[in-house]
């Protein structure tokens, strides 16, 4: 998720802990990493809400590798 922000232009501000924070303008959000473990539902629709992007926007994104 860290490396698919940044390709939208966010950029890590700080990390603390397991939590990457990463900022676009007015737009901020944290990014918990965990090793290889997925994001839960809530998890990705809050940073989702924070970063302004839909579902189905993050979906067509996601997949062509934008």
């Amino acid at each position: 998720m860290v490396a698919f922000l940044q390709r939208q232009g966010f950029a890590v501000v700080r990390v603390r802990g397991s939590h990457h924070i990463l900022r676009k303008a007015q737009l901020r959000t944290t990014v918990p990493v965990h090793g290889t473990q997925a994001l839960k539902i809530g998890t990705l629709t809050a940073i989702l809400r924070d970063v302004e992007m839909s579902p189905i926007e993050f979906t067509r994104m996601w997949e062509s590798g934008e």
